[in-house]
């Protein structure tokens, strides 16, 4: 885990030392370490370093090889690199190091691109060969490690985080407006935009080669990999699923507890988190574990059911780990949301401050900590979401309900009163469309309530999952703090794309729907009686923790906001949001605000998400404008 950054431009201009400083000056917070900074005629790298492998000198980056001619920075962590460290000394390849940047690097001297394709594990890397003035820029399969670009004028530049790009020279924050479209349809952004305009975010599984050897470079974007999740019936009995997936979980788990520093893992008590410490603590004795629970004295209705300390001591005492926990109250939202939206940049999903207190607990023990991130996309967590046209019904009709579900925050028909100041500059993005572009290809051969749910299940995974992992990588940075996510390994990930429906939901026939933003007794129904998604890590789960009573209904990550809005942050969220001195008002409509605001107020509906969202989306403005 770490930062980088840096400018490629022709070969006719210099970067300046000084200029590569300040990007990586802003993101000191990625790695205290060690700082790096390598300049050559018209490339520059910056590094900042977070020590986890091989914490020697020797592993400092930028890497430089061969008299200057090859040169790395790479934030990450390559968990098969004993592998490819052993598959190269095979062809006579040294190392003077033991970590795994080292790896990285000879990989992609001896293989070229090739070598990304050998990859397993999280990354984002800068690999220049001085000699044929060439760069390559790449991000892992899933885009667990975020890479930012802006390109204008003949100037190339790339970093870990967006703040990067804007310290350098001649940049000027301008909000990107289709951009906050976006945000306010999905709750996040599904295209490569930013809220600053002109920094774009290189996509999952995406690689750029750069070309600076003449008067003007030459830039070519290759996806190298992608999900696809499709039916592949085997003979395969359904115990024999639950047995393949328990054992590349646990190769999985035992790759990614390779440390030279502490390790331990978050634990809710739900089933992925609990399934990767029951793993991890077959091979590490008293892991550590960290809960967050909440304050629920003045929280009603299925907000009393968020905290989920209780479930994760359980499992805690099954295990014997050391178990930490803290407990968080809506005054701590307050004083936290100025510092998390800096380090998160343009808002992503969810209201993510208890993540942020968690990682907070965590880094006072550890240096690495696993989540169970990605399990709910992989095994369809979210059944609630799987939308099927009627028999005989048409993918018309899949579309319009997915996306209808997808609208978060604000629906097209509200749009023109919500963004009244800036309509004229917007009216034409369509997210409709750009929803429907993120979808797979393959419409024509659906044929069967299965792919159907595949094909949602791609959506989430290009879209929420890549959400959840870019807010993910920020609030561990900002505590110095890496995050791993064994459920994004490739060998479990490729076994659990060709997975059959059957195995991962109990009831694809008649799903039951449910608006994530209702309120009262349906969805707490819901939530408390609906067992299905997961089915084979559910059970799983009920094998690791030796046939508990524990069921592990899904309740998500979420402190009670609803209620806190109401109540203890009322005054708070009023001052920001609906002040005529707030930012975000030359960009939505006040009025349009105050009313739905009124509508959470009275009950009538659950505006939790986008009262963040606007909470967010202000501090954005103050802290960039």
């Amino acid at each position: 885990m770490c930062g980088i950054a840096g400018i490629i431009q022709d070969n006719s201009k210099q970067v300046e030392m000084r200029e590569i400083s300040n990007m990586i000056e802003v993101i000191h917070h990625r790695g205290k370490d060690h700082e790096g900074v390598w300049t050559s005629g018209p490339v520059g790298l910056g590094h900042k370093r977070l020590s986890i492998l091989d914490l020697s000198e020797m592993s400092n980056q930028p890497m430089v090889l061969d008299n200057g001619r090859y040169s790395l920075v790479y934030n990450g962590e390559i968990y098969n690199f004993q592998e490819l460290r052993a598959e190269l000394e095979k062809n006579g390849i040294i190392f003077a190091t033991s970590g795994d940047t080292e790896v990285l690097m000879k990989s992609l001297i001896f293989w070229g691109f090739e070598a990304i394709k050998k990859l397993n594990g999280m990354f984002a890397f800068a690999f220049v060969d001085n000699v044929e003035k060439r760069v390559l820029l790449a991000r892992d399969r899933y885009g667990i490690k975020p890479l930012y670009y802006s390109y204008n004028s003949g100037k190339f530049i790339f970093a870990s985080e967006e703040k990067s790009i804007t310290k350098t020279d001649g940049y000027k924050t301008v909000i990107d407006e289709e951009a906050l479209v976006e945000y306010f349809t999905f709750q996040n952004i599904i295209t490569q935009r930013t809220f600053f305009q002109g920094i774009s975010i290189v996509p999952a599984g995406n690689s750029i080669a750069i070309d600076y050897s003449g008067n003007s470079l030459k830039c070519k974007t290759q996806e190298y990999w992608d999900f696809n999740f499709i039916e592949q019936e085997t003979n395969l009995t359904h115990e024999e699923y639950v047995e393949e997936v328990d054992r590349l979980l646990t190769q999985s788990i035992k790759r990614q507890l390779v440390a030279d520093v502490p390790l331990g893992s978050y634990l809710s008590g739900g089933i992925d988190s609990g399934c990767i410490v029951a793993t991890a603590s077959r091979d590490s004795e008293n892991i550590n574990t960290f809960t967050i629970g909440f304050d629920l004295s003045a929280v009603s209705g299925l907000e009393l059911g968020f905290d989920e300390r209780s479930d994760a001591r359980r499992i805690s005492e099954l295990f014997s780990t050391r178990h930490f926990e803290s407990v968080l109250n809506s005054g701590d939202m307050e004083k936290s949301i100025s510092a998390l939206c800096w380090h998160l940049d343009t808002p992503r999903v969810g209201q993510s401050y208890p993540n942020y207190f968690a990682a907070s607990l965590a880094s006072n023990h550890v240096k690495v900590v696993l989540s169970g991130t990605g399990g709910d996309e992989l095994f369809a967590g979210y059944p609630w979401r799987y939308f099927s046209p009627t028999p005989g019904g048409t993918y018309g009709e899949y579309l319009d309900a997915y996306y209808n579900h997808w609208q978060r925050l604000i629906a097209d028909s509200d749009k023109q009163n919500f963004f009244r100041p800036i309509w004229k500059n917007v009216q034409q993005v369509n997210t409709k469309d750009l929803f429907s572009k993120v979808l797979s290809k393959q419409e024509n051969s659906f044929k069967s309530r299965e792919d159907y749910v595949n094909q949602s299940l791609y959506f989430e995974a290009k879209t929420f999952l890549h959400g959840l992992l870019n807010v993910e990588d920020k609030i561990h940075m900002a505590h110095g703090i890496e995050n791993r996510v064994p459920f994004l390994d490739n060998d479990l990930v490729d076994f659990a794309m060709k997975c059959p429906v059957r195995v991962k939901l109990s009831n694809i026939e008649t799903p039951l729907s449910l608006n994530e933003n209702l309120t009262g007794d349906k969805k707490e129904i819901y939530f408390r009686n609906n067992g299905d998604g997961k089915k084979v890590l559910r059970e799983l789960y009920q094998r690791k923790i030796n046939g508990s009573n524990n069921v592990a209904v899904k309740k998500g990550f979420s402190a009670p906001d609803s209620s806190w809005f109401k109540g203890q942050s009322l005054d708070f969220v009023v001052s920001k949001i609906l002040s005529s001195n707030s930012k975000i008002s030359n960009f939505i409509d006040l009025p349009t605000m105050e009313l739905l605001f009124n509508q959470h107020l009275s009950g009538k509906k659950n505006r939790r998400l986008l009262i963040w969202s606007l909470l967010s989306t202000e501090y954005w403005l103050e802290q960039n404008l």
